[in-house]
């Protein structure tokens, strides 16, 4: 039995970087025949409202508000924790909205951030080395043989999480005048796992992928050559990029090219991570290239990914330096007159203890400290952001309207 062909040629045979080992090719090939059996997890409908909604951030007249988990885990996928995510964001892009009189497009990392890149493919562990953690659509994170090895059985559990979440998101309990559209994204990763799920919509004979509203190319798979970049540009779903500080604005450019030649607002998203200390001195260039070329693109700022560091032998973050980076994306767009489009958050619903400060709380008074890091530290991979740190985190960027954004209401 052949696969069933996707819609999306599979990047023109190039081969995808970040990708699983999988120890048995053959249960690879069965599992993308039942994912290519199953439905699409999102409508094209749907992706286009959201294409839609970006292209007035894109114009200046909404903003973006894109957070959630960093590693999704299948068995998280409960009402408890995807309420809460979805309960803080809402709350979060309220803030936003009183604050900077425009609206807020919340789009959740939900129903599919079931896949990660990783610097190395192996991690070693008193003296033991197995595979790293990829997610959990590709191997377990408890470090174990069995649980390290990859299976690609989990891609089918994956799109079930998916599937769930999103009941659990389209059924959350909210007050009517609370209500808000809540989209899904995640990055685009797995070949085996996006390729099936590609679908060919029957309204446009456009090619949309099923498994997410938006999705994106990392830092690590953004190659123009590359077959993430050649997936993306196949589809007519909203697409972005991780932009980290190594880029140079002829790098942008040309993804512009690709994956939106048409320069259609509001189908391409730059997803800005340089660090806090590097915010001020790297964007201006890339910012001023892509406009001065016409470009349009929202830009949206990512603060977490470079600014992460070690204490206590734990990944963390420090919430002053995800402040800092996100108050200097404001302020070299103010002083471009662009428009800050957005931030991009990896956060949680839950009184986490991950990221370090924050300010007072219902449950640190002092916000979180390192020797509170190992208190209720559940992250699969990376630190995120807790409900109290987030919400804080809102207030405090909430305090960042700009003559762009107040003139663009």
């Amino acid at each position: 039995m052949s696969v069933p062909q996707s819609p999306v040629p599979p990047a023109a045979a190039r081969a995808a970087g970040q990708q699983p080992q999988w120890p048995d090719p053959g249960e690879v090939t069965r599992v993308r025949e039942r994912l290519a059996g199953l439905p699409p997890l999102v409508r094209p409908d749907d992706s286009d409202r959201l294409a839609a909604l970006l292209g007035e951030v894109a114009r200046g007249r909404a903003f973006l508000l894109q957070g959630g988990d960093c590693a999704e885990m299948i068995e998280r996928a409960t009402p408890a924790a995807v309420h809460g995510t979805v309960e803080t964001l809402s709350r979060l892009a309220g803030t936003l909205e009183r604050s900077f009189g425009l609206p807020v497009v919340t789009v959740g990392r939900l129903a599919g951030q079931y896949a990660k890149p990783r610097s190395s493919p192996l991690e070693t562990v008193r003296g033991l080395t197995l595979p790293a953690y990829r997610g959990d659509a590709v191997n377990g994170v408890a470090f174990t043989e069995q649980d390290r090895t990859p299976d690609p059985r989990r891609m089918l559990r994956a799109y079930e999480a998916a599937a769930t979440t999103l009941r659990l998101i389209a059924d959350r309990p909210v007050p009517g005048p609370a209500a808000r559209d809540v989209f899904v994204s995640h990055e685009a990763l797995l070949m085996d796992y996006e390729l099936p799920l590609a679908r060919e919509d029957s309204r446009t004979r456009r090619a949309y992928a099923g498994s997410g509203h938006l999705l994106w190319a990392g830092e690590r798979t953004r190659e123009p050559d590359g077959a993430h970049i050649a997936f993306l540009s196949r589809i007519a779903n909203p697409v972005a990029v991780k932009i980290g500080p190594g880029a140079r604005p002829d790098d942008l450019l040309r993804l512009a090219r690709l994956l939106n030649p048409g320069a259609v607002p509001g189908r391409l998203t730059f997803i800005v991570r340089t660090g806090a200390g590097a915010v001020r001195r790297v964007l201006p260039e890339l910012v001023g290239a892509v406009a001065g070329a016409g470009v349009p693109v929202v830009w949206v700022c990512d603060p977490m990914h470079g600014n992460t560091v070690r204490v206590n032998g734990r990944k963390t973050r420090y919430f002053d330096d995800v402040y800092e980076e996100i108050a200097g994306f404001f302020e070299v767009h103010r002083s471009l007159g662009t428009h800050p489009g957005g931030v991009h958050l990896e956060m949680t619903g839950a009184e986490v203890t991950e990221c370090l400060g924050g300010g007072s709380g219902a449950v640190w008074s002092a916000g979180v400290r390192p020797a509170d890091l190992g208190s209720r530290y559940e992250s699969a991979c990376d630190p995120r952001l807790n409900r109290t740190q987030t919400l804080e985190l809102g207030r405090l960027i909430a305090g960042l309207r700009t003559p762009s954004l107040v003139a663009a209401g």
